[in-house]
């Protein structure tokens, strides 16, 4: 169903591409981001948004195409209808679903 809740997490490597793929998906759909993640001094970065099936397919469609021009995607991955437990792992900033 399309206004079921949907997670899309773009893993990328370096700040810029990162920045790049997160401006892209934020624009691209309604979405919100819900998490960061940064390893290796920020040369590999993890965006996480969530909204609806639709708009996070759109949006991670988007945010690889502006992370790839930039730097090199990793992984890309969409968790459609994510368990509970999983919110309580990318929720982390207080901004619950």
């Amino acid at each position: 169903m399309e206004d079921e809740k949907a997670i899309a997490l773009l893993e990328v490597q370096a700040m810029a591409a990162a920045i790049a793929g997160l401006d892209a998906m934020l624009n691209c759909a309604d979405v919100r981001l819900i998490h960061i993640e940064r390893r290796l001094g920020g040369r590999l970065v993890t965006v996480a948004v969530d909204g609806s099936i639709g708009a996070v397919t759109a949006a991670l469609e988007a945010g690889r195409e502006a992370a790839s021009k930039v730097g090199k995607v990793k992984q890309s991955e969409i968790i459609a209808r994510p368990h509970p437990e999983i919110l309580k792992f990318l929720y982390t900033d207080g901004n619950k679903p």
